[in-house]
This record gives structure tokens, C-alpha cells and sequence, in this order.
């Protein structure tokens, strides 16, 4: 496809467009100059930050960290880093579970085109608030589309996408009341709370392990031939403790998207120390545990050369 010749697209595509569930027109190769044979734009000086197998991020003022508007963010500098290195300017990222919008705000930032999926319409409207301001130096295109994820093989073709890179909602790790078992602190603003993303029944935040895993595996099952040879596929997610067990969402996934045609390639820890608020002493002094929110999953998968 002639990157010249692709229209100028829309920032979010609902129901009511002409667009929807049609093929978009969304370009996906490269513009840069780099090497055919190279993974990425990186230097080596970049690469060495990307080759360790733990990750540390700040917030800065862009991010959003307001559970009311979205219950479950990430830094724009994690999205950064996973596009930096599984593209070049030009290729294509999607996002299957768009929420924020974070994917889309970073890969702007760095010349990637991008496709985002929610099935809710405000964070699709979140996404195009972000979008809004003009951008000099973007030359890619970004949409944000208010559909199932289910649905996204109606839009793209096969074998156009560089990265699937995405934070899904955690089986329904939030969609149940917040109980703070500290001894720091037992009563603060999220104790007793529920942050679930919604009560659709499509939404895999309501789902028990079993059913969210094999959803999750259909799901990446219909992504897989949009994919490039050898394009990855990396999934931000964490464990969970209920009722005094360790739920092992990690585990699910690796051997459920392995079932459907994913190779693991690695796992990234994201150290999120310097950005949990605070660590209460969970557990003391008869029960040890680790907590959850220091730590998360970079599940990095690709589609092997058939």
C-alpha cells in the first residue's frame, strides 16, 4: 500500500460512522530508513535499556491516574518503550482493549500508526480528547474505535500489523469490593470499593478465571493471522489473591495463547514500586504474601515464521 495514498481517517470510528466494521484504509509499513533486517529504530544505546528483564517507569503529568475516569492506567512511557521496540515509524500497533487511550497517545509520539478497540464509549471519547491537540511531528494516523474486540477482523487485513500491545481488563480482579487487609492502613478512599470497567456481559472484567481465559483465547486466536510473521504480541497483566489464593492470570494466559498459535518469547517484570502510593504490611506477622500492585507482567509473545 502507497502511504501517500491513504486518506485522511477519522480519530474514533462508533456505530453511526461509515466506517464501522468495514476495512480501514490504515497504513502499515514502514517510513523509515532503517535496515530491513533491523526489529526496530533503536540505537544500541536505547536497545541495552529495553534488554533488561525488569521495567521501571514514572508517571508524568500526561498520564492519567484518576481511577474515576479509568480504573486501570499505565505510564505512556511503558507504551512508548514496547512500541520503540517491536516497530518502526509507519508500522502498525493495535490495541484491542483501547481504554485511556495511552497506546494511542504514545504511538503519535513516535510515528506509529494505531487501532484501538473498546466497548465502551466514554474512554473512546477519552481517547479522542487526548488526540485533539495537533502534533507537529505525528505522521501516522491514530483511531480509537468504540467496538468488541471481537469484532476487529472486520477492519484490518491480514498480516498488517507490526504489535498487538495491550493492558485487558483482569478477569474480574475489579469487579469486587476493595478489602485492605493492611495494618498501616484498614480504611482509606478505595476500601470497599468495585472499579469494574462495566456489567456488559461481553466485558471480560466480569468473567471468572476460566471463562476470561478462554475468552482472552479466542479473542488473540481471530488476531493472529492480522499479525506479520515473527510481528509480537505483548500483554501488560498481573496476579491476584482471592479468598487466600494466588490466582495465576500469567500462567492461564501463556499456556492458553500458546493453545491457540502464540510463541512466548519473554516475560518483563514491571517493578512499580517507585509508584504504588503505599505499601502496608499485608500479612504480618502470620501470613506472608507479596503485593500485587508492586509488580506486574509483560507477557511477550510472537507469531512464528510458518
Amino acid at each position: 500500500m502507497n502511504e501517500s495514498s491513504i486518506d485522511i481517517l477519522p480519530l474514533a470510528i462508533k456505530e453511526s460512522h461509515q466506517l464501522y466494521r468495514t476495512r480501514i484504509a490504515i497504513g502499515h509499513v514502514r517510513t523509515c530508513t532503517c535496515p530491513s533486517n533491523h526489529l526496530n529504530c533503536l540505537t544500541a544505546k536505547e536497545w541495552i535499556k529495553c534488554q533488561l528483564g525488569v521495567w521501571q517507569f514514572a508517571y508524568e503529568g500526561r498520564d492519567i491516574r484518576d481511577k474515576n475516569v479509568h480504573p486501570a492506567t499505565f505510564p505512556i512511557a511503558l507504551a512508548k518503550r514496547v512500541i520503540s521496540l517491536f516497530t518502526h515509524e509507519g508500522e502498525l500497533v493495535l490495541d484491542p482493549f483501547v481504554g485511556s487511550g495511552t497506546t494511542l497517545v504514545a504511538a503519535r509520539e513516535l510515528n506509529r500508526n494505531a487501532i484501538g478497540f473498546d466497548l465502551q464509549e466514554k474512554y473512546i471519547d477519552l481517547c479522542v480528547e487526548r488526540l485533539a491537540s495537533h502534533d507537529l511531528f505525528n505522521r501516522a494516523q491514530q483511531i480509537a474505535v468504540h467496538d468488541d474486540a471481537r469484532n476487529i477482523p472486520a477492519y484490518l487485513q491480514p498480516e498488517t500489523i507490526s504489535l498487538i500491545w495491550t493492558s485487558p481488563p483482569y478477569a474480574n480482579l475489579l469487579n469486587r469490593k476493595r478489602l485492605n487487609k493492611s495494618r498501616r492502613d484498614r480504611k482509606n478512599e478505595q476500601f470497599g470499593r468495585i472499579e469494574q470497567y462495566s456489567q456488559d456481559p461481553r466485558d471480560l472484567g466480569t468473567m471468572q478465571l476460566e471463562e476470561y481465559t478462554k475468552a482472552m483465547g479466542d479473542i488473540f486466536e481471530m488476531l493472529l493471522p492480522l499479525l506479520k510473521p515473527k510481528a509480537h504480541c505483548v500483554i501488560n497483566v498481573p496476579d491476584m489473591w482471592w479468598e487466600d489464593r494466588r490466582i495465576t492470570i500469567h500462567v492461564a494466559l501463556i499456556e492458553e495463547l500458546r493453545q491457540r498459535g502464540y510463541e512466548l518469547r519473554n516475560i518483563i517484570i514491571w517493578d512499580r514500586t517507585n509508584i504504588v502510593n503505599k505499601v502496608g504490611i499485608f500479612g504480618w506477622p502470620s501470613n506472608y504474601i507479596t503485593m500485587g500492585t508492586t509488580f506486574e507482567y509483560l507477557l511477550d509473545f510472537w507469531r512464528p515464521q510458518i
